[in-house]
This record gives structure tokens, sequence and C-alpha cells, in this order.
């Protein structure tokens, strides 16, 4: 049986930080993968480009990881997002930076980054095994001994990391392999969910597809719960498409439809548009007031289609009960007002989100009261230690869950390299 001190399983953004962390403690590492190439998903992430981190300072960034976010002080302080920009730029990999604080390789290239990772692991002398899929964890008195091949081969380490990722786009590998260990060392896991997707609605005008492919700019969209309470609100860009919503402001309210569907029991979430973000609502109406009042004669649907999506305008006319081909001179005051709000309380029943298969992130995994945040490690099974996204963390796109997946790989690496030399 081939014998290592720490053996790391998958191949991702956090599992090959963890190898290269663990290397760099003067530990023997293998590196095991089920699939044909290592960092596939990192591969495509930031649409091909790799958002490899995001500069915002620490306690900003962690406002956007919701899901567990305040759990990964201790993995930023030892390997946080400076590090991570430090860490590329010593491998050749110059970064630049982009709107919102994200960070991207000059070469706009996810290859360089998957390149000088392996290249780097290579360098430490970490063993890349790939297609070596692992059935089971294997556990002794004293903890972890070994993996498991679905082939019946053993192989034998002081330390094992998880890095196998969530289940969400699955077709890189990501298929929830690592829960099943988890529970095999007796860990729980947080219900699992898809998050960063797009959202389903069975609204009439999604049904009819009247609205699909429209894109509004610089919008607010809010998650309601029952009572009209925002729950959380998103501002930035969306689009509707033939089946709901998408866009960066839909996938960043996605994960909170699901609690608000679980703590409420009900079967739809009620969202909201607000077109005019910046403006109050007396501000508004004064505004198109002004606007109509200087085409007196002219259909409102002309005088505003400049304004205001021109697709849009039916349905905004439908919900406020106010013919488009009314004039200024012929406005009836309840329905302009009804008019008016709706534009910035254009309210959208949603009835979930689309499958994992088409979501960035998974929300859930191995609870993280079960974790020591400062090791990453088990607190139920000597030597094991979980990283990246089979952990309950997810945040927003935006370079931030690859930030969560390079600080908890980098220090599930360290802390399994010295669990397995007995320093702690």
């Amino acid at each position: 049986m081939k014998n290592y001190e720490v053996i790391v399983i998958g191949g991702g953004p956090s599992g090959l930080m963890a190898a290269i962390a663990a290397a760099e403690q003067g530990a023997k590492v293998a590196l095991l993968d089920k699939g044909d190439k290592l960092g596939r998903k990192l591969g495509i992430s930031g649409g091909g480009r790799c958002n490899v981190t995001n500069a915002k300072e620490i306690d900003e960034l962690i406002t956007f990881i919701p899901g567990g976010g305040r759990f990964l002080h201790n993995a930023f302080a030892l390997f946080g997002n400076r590090d991570i920009i430090a860490f590329f730029e010593n491998l050749g990999i110059p970064l630049k930076e982009e709107d919102n604080g994200r960070m991207f390789p000059v070469s706009d290239k996810a290859k360089t980054v998957v390149d000088a990772l392996i290249g780097k692991a290579r360098s430490l002398g970490v063993t890349l095994l790939t297609h070596h899929p692992v059935r089971e964890l294997l556990f002794g008195a004293e903890g972890t001994e070994g993996v498991k091949l679905t082939n019946g081969e053993k192989i034998g380490a002081k330390s094992i990391v998880v890095a196998t990722g969530g289940k969400s786009v699955p077709h890189t590998g990501s298929t929830g392999d690592g829960y099943p260990w988890a529970e095999a060392a007796g860990h729980t896991i947080t219900e699992l969910f898809p998050t960063e997707v797009p959202i389903n609605s069975k609204e009439q005008f999604i049904v009819s597809r009247e609205l699909q492919g429209l894109s509004l700019r610089d919008v607010k969209l809010s998650v309601l719960d029952p009572k009209g309470k925002t729950v959380i609100s998103h501002r930035g860009d969306m689009i509707f498409t033939h089946f709901g919503l998408s866009g960066p402001i839909a996938l960043r309210c996605s994960g909170f439809i699901r609690g608000v569907k679980k703590k409420h029991q009900v079967s739809e979430v009620t969202m909201s548009i607000n077109l005019f973000p910046d403006r109050s609502s007396g501000d508004l109406e004064s505004f198109l007031r002004k606007m109509t009042a200087a085409e007196p004669k002219k259909a409102l649907k002309n005088v505003l289609k400049g304004t205001i999506p021109e697709r849009l305008l039916p349905l905004l006319f439908e919900r406020a009960g106010l013919p488009g081909e009314t004039t200024y001179e012929h406005l009836p005051k309840e329905a302009w007002l009804a008019f008016v709000s709706e534009m910035q309380n254009l309210r959208i029943q949603v009835t979930g989100t689309r499958p994992f298969e088409e979501a960035f992130v998974t929300g859930g995994g191995v609870n993280l009261k079960e974790i020591n945040p400062k090791t990453m490690g088990s607190k139920l099974m000597s030597g094991l230690f979980f990283c990246g996204e089979v952990l309950d963390v997810h945040g927003y796109t935006g370079g931030y869950n690859i930030t969560a997946a390079f600080a908890t790989g980098y220090t599930a690496g360290h802390h399994a390299a010295k669990s397995a030399h007995g320093e702690f």
C-alpha cells in the first residue's frame, strides 16, 4: 500500500491550494482527483477568465459571503485576499483589478491560473493522481488512516483533506462525493440547495415570454416575506428569461428565496423591482409629471418609452389600470399614482430557483459547528480536514467563493501537514 502524510481529495481551487500549503510544510502529499484533468471548474470560472479573488477589505468582503462568512475570519487571517494576490504574482501571474474589486489575471485566461497552481504543486513534489476516484475514507481508533479507491486499492495517510466541492456545475466533477464521507466520520450535512442561480416564475408575462431577453440596468431587486417586509435587496442588472429572472442581482437574491419558503411554509415568494432606486416616490412622480405635461396631447406610452423600457410599459399600465393611450390632459389621478408606484414596486411571484445543474454555487454542506475555524480540521475525527464548497459556506459571485476556497484550502493543507507531523 502506498503511503503519504497528507492526501487531498479533489483537484479544484481549494484542493490544489491545500496540496501546495501541505507540501510547503514539508509533508509528503498526494492529490487525488476522479477526473481526467485538474482545475476543471476553475478553468471555466469568471467566464473563462478566472476571477481569482476580490480586493475589498476583509470585513467588507465577508459581508459578500452571506453563508458562513464570519466563520472565515481565521482562514482569512492566515491566507486572505492580499496573500492570494501575492501568491499568484510571485508565480509570475500579474493580476488586474476590475469593477467591484474583482481580480483577474492580466492574461484574461483561466488556464494561466490553473497551470500556475499545478506547476507550483509539482515543483513542491506533490504527487498528482487523476483517474483516482475515492470510494471511502478509512478510519482507525486514532483517526484517519487513508482512503480506498473504487477499484479496491488502498492509499494510506495520516491526514486527509476533503476538497471535493459541492453539487453545482456537476459536469466539472462536483457531484457531492464528500458529503457521505463526512457523514461516515460523524458529521452532519446542513440542507443542500442551489444558490447564485436563476429564478423561476409562473407569472403570465413570464409564461407568455413577452419580456424574454429584456435587460434592466441599475435597478433594485428585493425578496419580500409574506408580510411585505424586505428580506434582502441588491442593486445592479437583471434580465427576464423564458422561465423567470436571471442576471447578477437575481443570482444574488436567489439563495434567500429558499429561506423565505422554508421559514414561512409558502410555495411562492414575492419579489419587487424598483426601476428608479435613486428617486423618492414624490420625486419620481414630479419628474414623470413634468415630462408628460411637456407633451400634453401625446399618449403616455409614447412620451415615456425613452425613459422606461418600452417592452415593460404595457405591464406597468395594465397593473395600474391606466391605458397607455391616455394623455396628460386626461390623466386620472388614482391610476397615475398607481402607475408611478408600480415603477418602484413591480411585484413578481416566484416559485423557486433553477436546479444545481444551472447554479454557480452550492448552499449548505458540512456543518461549520463541527469544524475548527482555525485549522479547518474536524472536531469529530482526528486527521480529517475540509475546505472549499463542501463546507456550509457560500458567497456571491464576484471572486468571493474562490477567495473562500483558496483561504480554507490553504488553512486545511497547512494544518493537515502539521497534524501529520504530530505538531498538534
